[in-house]
């Protein structure tokens, strides 16, 4: 059963805030058990299951703070949806390799989100704009 775009809204919307609140538990629950999690650009690659989405979250919420999402654009299909939003916060950690020394950040992020039946994301595919990071995290 295909959902609407108002219910993939509401679920990216409670990802989203999990996300700002750093809550590991709360991010996971709204992801399907059997979940695709894959960070283009992660060093560990693709992750399946709520398990193997925790360790991105875990070092996520240590190398970025602060954290506040803004929605650019969404299109929306038959149970996946393509988000274009604006993440801006603090690097207190390493995002991404790079030495933040709690610098603000600012950069694009693309979600492309696929849906199970019950409303839980069953994919999620992250394309950051590692490009813009490194401009604003320089490196000495």
């Amino acid at each position: 059963m295909a959902l609407s775009p108002q219910q993939m809204d509401s679920k990216m919307d409670e990802h989203f805030a999990f996300e700002g609140q750093d809550n590991v538990e709360g991010v996971l629950a709204t992801l399907a058990d059997d979940v695709e999690h894959d960070i283009v650009g992660w060093p560990f690659g693709p992750a399946h299951g709520r398990e193997g989405a925790r360790r991105f979250y875990e070092t996520l919420f240590v190398d970025l703070a602060d954290s506040e999402v803004k929605c650019v654009k969404r299109l929306y299909g038959s149970s996946f949806m393509v988000d274009e939003s604006i993440w801006s916060g603090r690097a207190p950690g390493k995002p991404f390799g790079l030495e933040g020394r709690n610098r603000p950040l600012q950069f694009r992020l693309l979600h492309v989100m696929e849906f199970a039946d019950s409303g839980d994301i069953k994919r999620e595919n992250v394309w950051i704009d590692l490009a813009s990071i490194m401009q604003q995290l320089p490196q000495d």
